[in-house]
């Protein structure tokens, strides 16, 4: 331990007299710190929605996030409605709480001044640009990692900073496509379907939350910080988990099957008298718990159907039992027979039923704000909990430049007639 706590001195931001007091500046006991990266600052100048989802996580954690915008647009995502509350695109509050809001425009030299003095400050850069795009600024890792060695620099683009696509634009559908998500998604003789929400983007985010992380640890070694490249097309490639090792192991070629699986057989939605319930099967004792449940008994003893493999192989015939018998009740009704059995099962919800549902009630999955110009916003809540702290939501998403002269003044110590100044030039908002 000692020796991580000598290298921090050579990166922290926290004086050796404050080190020696608090020991670890991420890790005390200390109650100055109240959540997991109280202390942590995060320089945000990413945009829209895979670098937005992963600072939203870290600031949710405890980190100060600084989100760069540029003056008079700010995130595209501010204006992609409707709907809106207020003047605030519900996309844009959904992502981005827990965060303060400095405008500055990057392409000009005053701009890039403050982005390098802020970083000096800083423990970790997060953006979302075409590789090189930033060099051009002074921005790049190749030039904060000189003036600001301690930084950890995470970049998420859609393809990587290398390689024959590294220059083209990354957006989640177009990457789901080349990536193979697509390829496997949707009714199994029907075309091929987006995923309802950007998932690509958000794993994107998710992986890089995760390896920001591990960078922090890393640095309490190590004394420096890295670059870090998360992509959206090798998070999709990643994610293709056990459809692509089928592929690369059996040469087993991917295709659709709707909301079925391709290697467990039932597992999937059935229709109802007036909606679907989903149900699985993942072994052969959870099929013999379902035969019961369903009073379906002779399928026990049938040879089709006393294994997965026999079951994949017989799918047709056997989802056609399951078919014409599902279609007698209504949903409610067979949420009342599969109660208490065991096995996996669940109604389809819409949007109404989600955030209605009892245990979305009671996983407290409905966050609540009171915005300054939307008013009370609403969004989906926190996915973790934690054991020794409740993650409360301090901070609602910000308006534009709602924190400029802030961080300026307080990060920077520049005065009003400075900040005045830039504000004339039109290099902040």
């Amino acid at each position: 331990m000692q020796r991580i706590f000598k290298s921090i001195l050579t990166y922290s931001r926290v004086s050796s007299k404050q080190l020696k007091k608090n020991h670890c500046p991420y890790c005390t006991k200390a109650q100055k710190y109240n959540l997991p990266l109280d202390g942590l600052k995060i320089l945000d100048i990413s945009r829209i929605l895979a670098g937005p989802y992963c600072t939203m996580i870290l600031g949710d954690l405890g980190a100060e996030i600084i989100k760069v915008e540029k003056p008079g647009v700010g995130d595209d995502t501010r204006s992609w409605g409707p709907p809106f509350c207020g003047k605030e695109s519900v996309y844009f509050l959904t992502v981005n709480r827990n965060k303060k809001s400095i405008a500055i425009d990057i392409r000009t030299k005053d701009g890039q001044d403050l982005i390098q003095k802020l970083a000096k400050q800083c423990d970790v850069i997060v953006e979302n640009y075409i590789p090189g795009k930033l060099d051009q600024y002074n921005l790049g890792y190749k030039h904060l990692s000189v003036v600001a060695p301690q930084l950890i620099y995470c970049s998420i683009t859609g393809y990587g900073q290398t390689g024959p696509y590294s220059q083209r634009a990354g957006y989640d559908v177009i990457v789901s496509g080349v990536g193979g998500l697509m390829h496997i998604t949707g009714p199994e003789d029907g075309d091929p379907c987006k995923v309802g929400v950007a998932m690509t983007d958000l794993s994107t985010g998710l992986y890089a939350h995760g390896a920001i992380l591990a960078a922090v640890l890393q640095r309490q070694i190590t004394g420096r910080g890295q670059h870090i490249d998360c992509n959206l097309f090798s998070t999709q490639v990643a994610s293709l988990i056990n459809i692509g090792s089928n592929y690369l192991n059996a040469g087993m070629e991917a295709k659709r099957h709707g909301t079925a699986h391709q290697s467990i057989v039932p597992y999937q939605a059935f229709k109802t008298k007036d909606s679907y319930i989903l149900v699985g099967a993942g072994n052969d004792k959870q099929f013999q718990t379902l035969c019961k449940v369903l009073q379906l008994d002779n399928l026990l003893e049938d040879s089709k159907y006393t294994t997965n493999k026999l079951r994949v192989d017989n799918r047709k015939s056997l989802l056609s039992i399951f078919d014409n018998l599902f279609v007698t009740k209504k949903t409610e009704e067979w949420l009342d027979v599969f109660d208490g059995c065991g096995i996996p099962y669940g109604p389809l919800n819409d949007m109404e039923n989600v955030f209605s549902d009892p245990q979305t009630l009671h996983n407290d999955m409905i966050l609540e704000m009171d915005h300054s110009i939307a008013g009370k916003v609403r969004v989906p809540g926190k996915a973790v909990k934690y054991s020794e702290r409740q993650m409360e939501s301090t901070l609602p998403p910000p308006t534009l430049g709602q924190h400029t002269d802030e961080i300026l003044q307080n990060m920077l110590n520049l005065s009003e007639t400075d900040i005045k100044s830039l504000k004339d030039k039109k290099v902040i908002q």
